[in-house]
């Protein structure tokens, strides 16, 4: 797993080009040592990427945002109206660093 850590989220990527197992890697990871942080999925190494595997995040994002904190995937291979409102898919790492910015701003405000 590739891993960059910013101010206020971290970055992570596959390195071993097998979607389903970085998926269930992450539901452990994420839930233990990335508890408590926003996290970033970059899934643009994939431009193949169908809504099945990015479903695979689904169980992962749920639980992390009931924590109050961010959980975003970055791709851009999909069309974003077939995308589930349960999940934060962005087209860049930027906009994930903005929507994790806005997220911070509703928490403190209470939202």
């Amino acid at each position: 797993m590739k891993i960059e850590n910013f101010d206020n989220y971290v970055v992570l990527a596959d390195d071993h080009d097998n979607l389903k197992e970085f998926a269930e890697f992450l539901e452990f990871q994420i839930l233990n040592k990335y508890k408590g942080q926003n996290v970033v999925i970059n899934l643009l190494d994939y431009p193949a990427l169908k809504l099945e595997e990015l479903l695979y995040f689904l169980k992962t994002s749920t639980a992390h945002r009931a924590a109050k904190q961010s959980f975003v995937l970055v791709t851009s291979a999909l069309d974003p109206d077939t995308i589930p409102v349960e999940l934060m898919v962005v087209p860049t790492l930027q906009e994930a660093g903005d929507v994790i910015e806005m997220e911070e701003i509703e928490r403190d405000l209470g939202f």
